[in-house]
């Protein structure tokens, strides 16, 4: 039997080299059971190949990693027969409907007859799949085939569920739908591992760890990131130029004209970090001026988790 612990998973010191390259460099955290868990990171930061060392699916070169109580690289059958996994691409067939699709992969896991018939129904519904079970995979919209690739994962009633870029390509109010799933199974015990690089979506997360070239930058709530990690005030801007009211600042910054520590374009808005922004605006507002910049008014605002996970790895 797995021992009892608060955390559905523990990691410690947990390194993936490949050949002289390390893709996992002694990361150390912890996810409490019946949370929804963010673990965001840019590509090539190593976020997939450490959710494949928590899979089974790739062995440690060191460290320790715990799922459920049971260390991964020495009980990896006894890991996977207690998660789930949602890949980013689509991982359903095609060719077969919804209700198809969900009864192949509930006999994949070990379900029949009338437990089969009652999860299936179950995943109908949670997914607001009843009407559509009569659909073929390739028939759906991004948003329906996330849907559909989630209820798959849950089949068996997994402990926790790994989704890797869930909603990648999802259109934002679809986007918003799967998360509001998520907040029902997590609601209901089950603790949810996703990776995401929608900031936006970060926020909906209980707990959160950067990563960055292979190590963990900063963890903890999105609340307590944005208050202990942010070096700096934001100053945000919204020019009627974007790009020049950016080389402007960049320039300006490079020659020591403007004492700031980083900009940045957020859309149609720029960010400006500083530890005093009261002590820049002025210089802030000249320079784009004399750049035949319009951008009136400037403010300070609360931090978002992308400042906060740039301020971390500037």
């Amino acid at each position: 039997m797995s021992a009892i612990s608060p955390f559905a998973i523990e990691t410690q010191n947990l390194t993936k080299r490949f050949g002289h390259f390390t893709a996992v460099n002694g990361v150390t955290f912890r996810v409490p059971r019946g949370s929804i868990f963010g673990f965001l990171g840019p590509n090539g930061a190593g976020k997939t190949t450490t959710m494949r060392v928590l899979l089974g699916l790739l062995a440690p070169t060191s460290g320790s990693a715990r799922v459920l109580g049971y260390e991964v690289a020495h009980q990896p059958r006894d890991v996977k027969q207690r998660i789930g996994y949602m890949s980013q691409r689509f991982s359903l067939y095609d060719d077969l409907t919804v209700a198809e699709n969900l009864r192949f992969y509930g006999r994949t896991y070990g379900l029949n007859r009338d437990r089969l018939r009652a999860r299936m129904q179950f995943v109908l519904e949670m997914a607001d799949l009843v009407g559509r079970d009569r659909m073929r995979g390739r028939e759906l919209s991004g948003g329906w085939r996330q849907r559909l690739a989630l209820g798959a994962a849950i089949m068996h009633e997994p402990e926790l569920v790994f989704l890797d870029e869930p909603t990648a390509g999802v259109d934002p109010v679809s986007r918003r739908a799967f998360w509001e799933l998520l907040y029902r199974l997590a609601h209901g015990g089950t603790t949810i591992f996703v990776t995401t690089h929608y900031m936006d979506e970060a926020e909906h997360c209980q707990e959160l760890a950067f990563i960055h070239a292979g190590k963990i930058v900063a963890q903890g709530s999105p609340a307590d990131l944005k208050v202990t990690l942010m070096a700096g005030q934001v100053i945000e801007i919204s020019p009627d130029n974007p790009p020049e009211a950016m080389r402007l600042l960049k320039l300006a910054r490079a020659d020591g004209r403007l004492a700031v520590d980083d900009v940045a374009l957020y859309g149609a808005q720029i960010h400006v970090v500083a530890k005093d922004a009261q002590a820049v605006m002025d210089s802030i507002a000249v320079v784009l001026r004399s750049g035949g910049v319009q951008a009136e008014p400037l403010d300070v605002i609360a931090p978002s988790l992308e400042d906060v996970f740039l301020s971390c790895i500037r």
